[in-house]
C-alpha cells in the first residue's frame, strides 16, 4: 500500500516525520516485510524547509506519484497553503481516489479549505480549535480527542497525536497485532483510543 505524506514549507516536523516513522516501522516488521511504501510528497521536486530549518527531500511532487491508498497531510504554517489552488484540487482529487484522507494538527484547514470536511466531525491541535470553528462552521470541531475517524476521513490534535493516528490507521489498513508491534518497536505508548 502506497502511503503519501503532503509535504509544503514550513510544516510541522513531527506532524510528517511521525507518520512516516509509524508506516515505514511497520513495514519493516510486517509479514512478509514492506507492506507499506510512505513517500514524501511536495508541489514541487526541490527541497522544503520544514518548522526549525529542517531541509527535507522530497520523493515525489504532485505529478509524479504512484496511486495512493492513504494521504496524510500535516500541520504547520499552513496559511499561505490555504491559497494554493493546485494542491488543493490535488487533494480533492486524491480524496476521491484513496482509501483514507487524514490531517495531522493544523492540517485540518488544509482539508477543509479543499471542502472535504463538509459536515463531519473532526478535531486539530487545542490551540487552533477556536480558529478551525470560526473559519469553517460547516465542521463540528471535538475537543479532548487524539484522533477522530469518520471513514474516509481521519484527524487527529496536534503533533505527538499524528502518532496515535498513524498507528490507528495500520490497525485499519493492516492489523491491530501490527498498529501494538509497531507502537513497541517504536517505545511509544498507544492504548488504541481516541480520546485525550
Amino acid at each position: 500500500m502506497n502511503i503519501g505524506i503532503y509535504l509544503y514549507e514550513q510544516a510541522e516536523v513531527l506532524d510528517f516525520a511521525g507518520p512516516f516513522e509509524v508506516f515505514s516501522t511497520a513495514a519493516r516488521l510486517s509479514e512478509p516485510s514492506g507492506c507499506f511504501q510512505v513517500s514524501l510528497i511536495a508541489g514541487v521536486a526541490a527541497p522544503v524547509t520544514a518548522r526549525g530549518g529542517l531541509r527535507v527531500i522530497p520523493d515525489h511532487d504532485l505529478r509524479s506519484h504512484p496511486p495512493l491508498q492513504a494521504l496524510i497531510v500535516p500541520g504547520g504554517v499552513h496559511t499561505a497553503e490555504l491559497q494554493h489552488t493546485e494542491m488543493l484540487q490535488w487533494l480533492r482529487d486524491q480524496a476521491a481516489q484513496v482509501q483514507i484522507t487524514a490531517s495531522v494538527c493544523t492540517g485540518a484547514f488544509l482539508l477543509a479549505q479543499a471542502g472535504l470536511l463538509d459536515g463531519e466531525q473532526v478535531t486539530t491541535h487545542w490551540e487552533d480549535i477556536a480558529d478551525l470553528r470560526a473559519a469553517y462552521p460547516q465542521l463540528e470541531v471535538l475537543e479532548r480527542q487524539r484522533w477522530v475517524d469518520r471513514g474516509k476521513r481521519v484527524t487527529s490534535a496536534g503533533i505527538s497525536a499524528g502518532i496515535d493516528m498513524s498507528l490507528h490507521l495500520v490497525e485499519r489498513l493492516h492489523s491491530r497485532d501490527l498498529a501494538e508491534r509497531t507502537a513497541r518497536q517504536m517505545e511509544f505508548d498507544w492504548t488504541g483510543n481516541a480520546p485525550a
